[in-house]
């Protein structure tokens, strides 16, 4: 056997091992067929064999794989739209369901799975009102979801990883009335609060009141006592300085009477020269 020989020999051998191999890679799962017939799954990798022209093989992305969806309208149990902007994380781990469930067209079996996503979301936003879907109990929702769609999914070949809501939006015309009912309950709670502090402003000024008339009639009571001993112990000394000089007292009266009478000049006086009034004048002694 030439040369040409051998290399013919080599290559056909090559080729007929080429064309009865297969190599399954660790991202993906693969289906044999036998004439169109399902034979057998592979999800594990590694090299395996096949019948040249008999046997046909299908790869799918076993990879983690997301399913961005398009903004949905979904009503809530109040009756109001919202826009609900949602992803899904999913895996194809059944491949021979997966392959009859899409009847081999991989975006079937997506529309599929989109579909039980949306048609559950939509059911658990309508036992919900918009707070709540906004509110942290969207994760239960989410969750509820997820568990339903695995149920309904395992039959499509694929396993639902988790569901996430992105955003909840409210369309123009639900905003406008939220909003507006929004600013109508802060005023009312405003309202409330500014008749609560009037009310209670009213009150501290009314005690403040009350207490600064009880101080000032305590001061005035006190003042009245103190002023009333003080009289006491003036006209007590008065009487003492009296009964001490009755004349010189006499006497100090009457010029402090001269002095604040004649203070002023343009006073005029109309009385008897010989009255009580002149009495030191016309005798030291004030004896007439």
């Amino acid at each position: 056997m030439n040369n040409r020989n051998i290399l013919t020999v080599i290559l056909v051998t090559i080729i007929l091992i080429s064309s009865a191999t297969f190599i399954v890679d660790e991202r993906e799962v693969a289906i044999k067929f036998r004439l169109g017939e399902i034979v057998r799954a592979y999800q594990d990798p590694g090299l395996y064999f096949m019948i040249p022209f008999i046997n046909n093989i299908k790869k799918y992305d076993s990879r983690l794989l997301t399913m961005d969806s398009k903004p949905e309208q979904f009503l809530t149990s109040e009756k109001k739209n919202v826009i609900v902007d949602s992803f899904v994380k999913w895996k194809i781990t059944g491949p021979e369901n997966f392959y009859r469930s899409s009847k081999g067209d991989e975006r079937i079996g997506i529309n599929r799975l989109s579909q039980i996503i949306n048609d559950l979301t939509k059911s658990e936003f309508s036992k919900r009102t918009i707070n709540e879907v906004v509110s942290g109990d969207r994760l239960a929702l989410m969750n509820t979801v997820k568990i339903e769609a695995n149920k309904a999914a395992s039959a499509l070949g694929i396993t639902v990883i988790d569901v996430r809501v992105k955003k909840v939006d409210l369309p123009d015309e639900v905003s406008n009335s939220v909003y507006a009912r929004m600013v109508k309950e802060r005023a009312t709670v405003a309202k409330a609060f500014r008749s609560k502090g009037k009310e209670e402003a009213q009150g501290i000024s009314a005690s403040a009141e009350r207490e600064s008339a009880t101080i000032i009639a305590e001061a005035y009571k006190e003042s009245q006592a103190i002023k009333g001993e003080g009289d006491a112990i003036s006209t007590e000394t008065y009487a003492r300085a009296y009964n001490l000089s009755p004349e010189f007292y006499s006497f100090y009266r009457s010029l402090s009477a001269y002095k604040e009478t004649f203070s002023a000049k343009q006073d005029v006086l109309v009385i008897q020269p010989d009255s009580d009034f002149f009495k030191y004048f016309n005798n030291p002694l004030g004896k007439k």
